[in-house]
C-alpha cells in the first residue's frame, strides 16, 4: 500500500509538470505570434485604369508627396512618379516579397530614385507628411486608419481609396471605373467652437460652429441678434459662409482664420477661436 500511494503521488506530480510545460509552451508560442505582424489583406492588384483615376481624382501634382498603404507591386507609386511627375512617392507593404517586386518594377521603369518602397506594418509607420494618401485595404483597416488620418494629417490632405469606404465619414467624391468604386476624402480643418470675427473697420461678430467631419453648421451673433449661417462649406483649410447678404471666404490656420478676398466676399477680415 505505501508503495502504491507513493507511485500515485509521483504520477500526479509528473502530470502536473507536463501540464505546466504545455501551458508555458503555449504562452511563448502565442506571444511570438502576437509580436509578429500578420498579413491582413491578400494581395489583389488595382487595375491600371483605376490607378489612373485615383491619381486624377486626387489631382496629384509634381510637388505632392504620395504615400500608398499596402503598395503591393508598386503600381500606384510608380504611376504617380511616371505619369504625374511627382518628386517623391513612397509605398509601404508588410510583405517583403511585394516590396522586392515593387523595387524591381520601379527600376524597370527608371523611377527608382523617386519611387521608394519600405517593408513594415503601416500602423507603425509615420505617413503624416503625405499630401496624397492612397490605399486598397479592407473596410476594417480603413476604419482603424480613420482616426489616425484625422488626427495626424494636415487639413487639405487628399485620401483616395479603391473599393472600400470609411464608414460614417462620407467621401467628398465618389466615382466608378469598370464597376469598381473609388472614394476621395479631403482632410478637414477643425473648426468647431466659438470664433470672433473682426473686420478692418472694427466691426465684430461671433460665430458658433458645429462640425461632423467636413460638414459644418452654425450661427452668428451680431449686435445681440442671432442668425443661422448660410452657404457653409469646408474644403480642407478653406471655409465659406454667409451672414445675411455678406459672404465670407477664409483659410483656417489652427485657431485663426485669415480672410480671402474674392468676388462678392468680404475683404480685410480675420477670426480667432475663443
Amino acid at each position: 500500500m505505501p508503495y502504491s500511494s507513493d507511485l500515485s503521488s509521483l504520477r500526479s506530480v509528473r502530470g502536473l509538470g507536463l501540464a505546466l510545460s504545455l501551458l508555458l509552451a503555449s504562452f511563448f508560442i502565442g506571444s511570438a505570434q502576437a509580436s509578429t505582424p500578420r498579413l491582413d489583406v491578400h494581395y489583389v492588384p488595382t487595375p491600371h485604369e483605376v490607378v489612373a483615376r485615383m491619381l486624377e481624382m486626387a489631382d496629384v501634382q509634381p510637388e505632392d508627396y504620395v504615400i500608398d498603404l499596402g503598395s503591393g507591386d508598386g503600381r500606384i507609386v510608380i504611376a504617380a512618379v511616371r505619369d504625374r511627375n511627382v518628386h517623391r512617392a513612397l509605398g509601404i507593404d508588410l510583405d517583403p516579397e511585394r516590396v522586392s517586386e515593387a523595387r524591381e518594377n520601379a527600376r524597370k521603369e527608371g523611377v527608382e530614385d523617386r519611387a521608394v518602397f519600405e517593408q513594415g506594418d503601416l500602423f507603425q509607420k509615420d505617413f503624416s507628411d503625405a499630401t496624397v494618401l492612397t490605399m486598397y485595404l479592407l473596410s476594417s483597416l480603413n476604419l482603424r486608419l480613420k482616426p489616425m488620418i484625422l488626427e495626424r494629417m494636415a487639413p487639405g490632405t487628399r485620401i483616395v481609396s479603391h473599393a472600400f469606404d470609411m464608414g460614417e465619414w462620407v467621401p467628398d467624391r465618389h466615382d466608378e471605373v469598370g464597376g469598381r468604386n473609388i472614394y476621395l476624402w479631403i482632410v478637414p480643418a477643425r473648426v468647431a467652437g466659438r470664433w470672433q470675427i473682426e473686420t478692418s473697420d472694427g466691426h465684430a461678430l461671433t460665430l458658433m460652429l458645429d462640425q461632423t467631419y467636413q460638414h459644418i453648421s452654425g450661427r452668428a451673433l451680431e449686435d445681440g441678434v442671432q442668425s443661422v449661417l448660410g452657404d457653409l462649406a469646408l474644403n480642407g483649410r478653406e471655409i465659406r459662409f454667409s451672414v445675411g447678404p455678406q459672404r465670407y471666404v477664409g483659410i483656417v490656420d489652427g485657431d485663426t482664420i485669415v480672410g480671402v478676398q474674392g468676388a462678392g466676399s468680404a475683404s480685410n477680415w480675420s477670426a480667432r477661436r475663443m
